[in-house]
């Protein structure tokens, strides 16, 4: 819901805030005095194109924003959450209009393009009466507003499902029947890698272990050498070896013991350390014993690291994830083996899955059918109420070739806005009074199953008056009910129907002129309706009747709660 409007510097605004509330808000005022402003500031904001003539004279920009309660948008929020712009359960539109032409947008205070303001704003925002935001123009709207409105949500999303699982399986057998036209290539190539891998047969982590064991035998003679060093110190010197001196001082220390019992614990470790330098040389004397020398061992240690290196570089991998290719070739050479079976297989999934489709989608089509007539015929007769009598509203079906998540036709609303014309689409409707009164009616009859909560009516009652209108002014109060309903009107009959008002006035001071909306109080509705009953001059019975329609509406809403 949009709770508050800024506008600085444009047309002939130089600086407006207004607070805005549920229900229906009437926008009026004279005639040229910019009742019209508020709804291009709002489209601004939304996407629409701007140029520089929008900013007020002497002025360097124009500045909108706005502000939404996302409470009951969830889709929206969700919108938000996907890009990182989500900020509680509201949310700020803004827009800057340079003298230079140029633009920039802003939601919750982060840089967008423009594109992002249109795509958000077909969550928050139906304008009615102006092309650019009527959703109802849509066909994938006009489809979701039907099925909104019978309930069959359910259904359809069970239809998307089915959908899906036949896709999958289509884009399956496309794959492989684009892959079996190079079957008998591919194996052929597949079965030539194959050979070369299960002749150098290498095992998982066995280029590790190759590499380690190139390195000792490579530096075998040094191993042999120093490691025959050291054990010679250790054990095996012909002069005192380590050993032989811990065993000497090992003693020693044994008979200073019995004059000092304080050196028996050294005296032990002693003893501990000389067991670990004999075990540690018998160890070392069982590696040096066993040491490789061959070199006939390292060539073929070596032969096997570069035939390893030599396939890994072909096949573009590291030699350690050449097991994990071969596997990867032996897979896909049976899946192509075995691809004549799989190819039935998928041919007979593919029946089950579309028949299942159709049979959802044929379910989908004849409830669509009696909603879109139930529907058609419940807002021809609206329209006649409207101002439009003998006027038909119908939604056609039709039917397409190819199955869709939403289902096997498209749905298009169709009107014919005088007796003896035909039917048309309503998106090529040519009067904009026509095209707000036909959403109008749409709109109320389907307000339940509504997802945009709020709605902008520009001039819904051009071409009406009397009666008509005030039909028009219940049904925009009506509507208000559930939803937030801004509506631009030169009729008292609507105006007096509002649950908030605004009049918009144009003030001039003999070198500028300037606009400003005021917020009326029960009293200043009064007069304003007054004003547009009577003109100028007005009369004590002008003020009465305008008192009996405002105070008449009220009391109708109280007594339909009750």
């Amino acid at each position: 819901m949009l709770t508050q409007l800024r506008i600085r510097d444009f047309a002939i605004v130089e600086d407006l805030e207004l607070e805005l509330a549920t229900g229906m808000t009437a926008v009026t005022g004279e005639t040229g005095a910019g009742k019209s402003i508020l709804v291009d500031a709002i489209g601004l904001l939304l996407g629409d194109r701007a140029d520089s003539g929008v900013i007020r004279h002497g002025a360097e920009r124009a500045d909108l924003s706005a502000a939404f309660d996302l409470d009951a948008l969830p889709t929206a929020r969700a919108w938000l959450a996907d890009r990182d712009l989500d900020h509680d359960r509201e949310c700020q539109l803004r827009r800057v209009i340079a003298r230079s032409g140029r633009s920039r947008s802003y939601i919750n205070g982060v840089p967008q393009p423009t594109q992002a303001l249109r795509e958000l704003g077909e969550w928050l925002v139906d304008i009615h009466g102006q092309h650019e935001h009527q959703s109802l123009l849509r066909r994938e709207a006009q489809r979701q507003l039907l099925d909104d409105y019978a309930g069959h949500q359910p259904l359809v999303a069970e239809l998307a499902g089915h959908y899906q699982a036949w896709n999958r399986l289509r884009q399956e057998l496309r794959d492989l029947r684009q892959a079996s036209s190079e079957r008998d290539a591919r194996l052929d190539i597949l079965h030539y890698h194959l050979r070369e891998l299960a002749a150098l047969n290498l095992a998982e982590g066995e280029v590790a272990e190759l590499e380690r064991e190139q390195r000792r035998l490579a530096n075998s003679s040094q191993l042999l050498d120093t490691g025959q060093q050291i054990l010679n110190g250790l054990t095996e010197s012909d002069e005192a070896s380590i050993a032989d001196r811990l065993d000497q001082n090992r003693r020693e220390l044994d008979a200073l013991s019995r004059l000092d019992a304080r050196l028996a614990p050294i005296s032990e470790m002693l003893n501990t350390a000389l067991i670990q330098v004999q075990e540690a040389g018998g160890e070392l004397r069982s590696y040096v014993q066993a040491l490789d020398l061959d070199p006939g061992h390292l060539a073929r240690v070596e032969q096997r690291l570069d035939a390893a290196h030599q396939l890994s570089r072909k096949h573009r991998v590291t030699a350690e994830e050449l097991p994990t290719l071969r596997a990867r070739f032996e897979s896909e050479r049976d899946a192509l083996e075995h691809s004549e079976t799989r190819l039935e297989d998928l041919q007979q999934a593919m029946k089950t899955a579309r028949a299942a489709y159709q049979k959802c989608a044929d379910r989908l089509r004849a409830q669509r059918t009696a909603a879109a007539r139930e529907l058609g015929e419940r807002v021809s007769t609206a329209l006649a109420g409207l101002g439009m009598p003998g006027g038909r509203f119908s939604i056609g079906l039709e039917r397409l070739e190819q199955p869709t998540p939403a289902g096997l036709e498209t749905v298009e609303f169709q009107v014919s806005a005088n007796p003896g014309q035909p039917l048309r689409p309503l998106a090529k409707v040519a009067s904009g009074g026509e095209l707000s009164r036909i959403s109008l009616a749409i709109q109320v009859i389907t307000a339940r199953a509504a997802r945009i909560p709020t709605l902008i009516f520009d001039e819904v009652d051009t071409g009406i008056g009397g009666g008509v209108a005030e039909v028009v002014g219940r049904q925009l109060r009506a509507l208000g009910g559930g939803r937030q309903v801004l509506c631009v009107t030169h009729l008292p009959q609507v105006a007096a129907q509002a649950h908030q008002h605004f009049k918009v006035e144009k003030q001039t001071d003999g070198e500028a002129t300037h606009t400003q909306v005021l917020a009326l109080d029960h009293a200043e509705r009064i007069v304003e309706v007054a004003r547009m009953l009577g003109g100028v001059e007005l009369t004590a019975n002008t003020v009465a009747h305008a008192r009996e329609m405002v105070e008449k509406a009220a009391a109708g809403e109280r007594a339909s709660e009750r």
